[in-house]
């Protein structure tokens, strides 16, 4: 990267920022160190591809401030909520010898060669960055994961990275996951509700009819015994009438005689 310019900046208030920003100025600050903090701006030119990169904010750059050069890590960056565009960066010291704690970004390399993902398995990143101490002039660019080889089910683990001489991740308790290469999901799509409404209502009508089946032959039986028990009152009631049939034949026999 190339040495940023900065200038000196005495402007303060809101008003003159905004102008500053409109010149096409950038409104930074420059602290740490045994230095006093120093109040500078850069064109916005020199830093409109490098302030984008994922890089920008784990590695030391130069500034140049009126002829002298200082080694510097970019800190903080504020956007405009509505352009999105830079309007401050905050800038570190780095002093030589000196160790930092960054956020260095994860690469992966050789996806295409990966049993795994050939065989339809799905990458799953755990963490994209990954917080480690490093000594100022030491600092990676980037953690890079080798997926060359990998199977379905593998973990990707910080062991598996090669970091540099006297990095380390600051979670240093557990070996932790950085990626892993797992099976694919398979969705199951539901039965659809008319398909499933429909197969409900056949039991239910079938069950209606049943019913209605039932019932009906309930009152069949209920009639039948009703049409017995007409008869069997009719036969009683013809009975006598049987028997006063009689009676002339036997009047007529006992005249005879």
């Amino acid at each position: 990267m190339n040495i940023l310019k900065a200038t000196k900046r005495t402007v303060a208030t809101k008003g003159q920022l905004n102008k500053l920003r409109s010149d096409g100025f950038i409104p930074a600050i420059l602290y740490g160190g045994k230095k006093d903090n120093i109040n500078i701006s850069l064109k916005k030119l020199q830093l409109r591809d490098i302030i984008k990169t994922e890089t920008f904010m784990s590695k030391v750059v130069d500034i140049e401030i009126e002829g002298s050069a200082e080694k510097v890590l970019p800190r903080e960056v504020a956007y405009d909520p509505i352009s999105d565009e830079p309007i401050h960066i905050d800038f570190m010291r780095v002093a030589k010898g000196s160790t930092v704690i960054l956020e260095i970004p994860v690469k992966l390399i050789n996806m295409d060669k990966s049993p795994g993902l050939k065989k339809g398995g799905v990458l799953n990143i755990v963490r994209r960055k990954v917080e480690l101490k490093c000594p100022a002039e030491n600092i990676p660019d980037e953690i890079v994961l080798d997926l060359d080889n990998i199977e379905i089910g593998s973990s990707l683990k910080i062991s598996a990275v090669k970091l540099p001489q006297n990095v380390f991740p600051t979670i240093s308790d557990r070996d932790f996951v950085i990626a892993t290469v797992v099976s694919p999901t398979i969705v199951v799509e539901p039965e659809k509700t008319e398909e499933a409404t429909a197969e409900g209502e056949v039991p239910a009508e079938g069950a209606v009819e049943g019913v209605v089946e039932g019932e009906a032959k309930a009152e069949g039986k209920e009639k039948t015994g009703d049409q017995k028990t007409a008869k069997s009152s009719d036969d009683k009631g013809k009975a006598p009438a049987a028997d006063k049939g009689k009676s002339p034949s036997k009047e007529k026999e006992t005249k005879k005689k």
